[in-house]
């Protein structure tokens, strides 16, 4: 997986490139949070859950499904009475799902793990991507403070956290431009 900063960041990063959210620090949180929950898979494995199983990690909580249901359950209870009509609700619910189907895009480009099970439930097949340039992060922080730390952080900063800059900068110039 990648690091759950580097998650956070995208999806801030996603949530920074777009104009209409009406309570804006609000939404970057929640996206942010967003980012990082299809992680929370990994307590299975303090809990004996196997790796492969559908509850695994990332089996269902790195699925497209798993995203349309947590950006339903966010904006349904933290944002109830923030959206300004429908339309902002469907912006807002469209940024909560980006911000969370980043994270299983995102760690189907490391070097490694099992794949992501991007149609859970109704599959258990786990993909890859053919280009998978980042180097994974384990599961517990081991990795982040041991030597292999500075690494993972410089590998991310190249292929996570520099295209989502030139994302917000791009998306910044198109802004002052328009």
């Amino acid at each position: 997986m990648a690091s759950i900063l580097s998650h956070a960041f995208v999806s801030f990063a996603a949530g920074k490139s777009v104009t209409f959210l009406s309570n804006r620090r609000k939404a970057l949180v929640a996206g942010a949070i967003c980012a990082i929950v299809p992680d929370f898979d990994a307590i299975g494995y303090w809990l004996g859950v196997p790796y492969r199983s559908m509850f695994g990690h990332r089996g269902f909580t790195h699925s497209f499904f798993f995203a349309a249901l947590l950006a339903t359950a966010v904006l349904a209870l933290a944002f109830r009475k923030d959206a300004k009509g429908a339309k902002e609700y469907v912006f807002l619910w469209t940024y909560l799902f980006v911000a969370t189907a980043l994270h299983p895009i995102a760690d189907a480009m490391t070097n490694g793990g099992l794949g992501v099970a991007f149609f859970a439930p109704f599959s258990a097949h786990r993909y890859f991507f053919p280009f998978r340039p980042i180097e994974v992060c384990s599961i517990g922080f081991s990795d982040l403070v041991n030597g292999n730390g500075a690494a993972i952080f410089a590998n991310e900063f190249k292929w996570l956290w520099l295209p989502s800059l030139a994302v917000m900068g791009l998306s910044l110039l198109v802004r002052r431009r328009g």
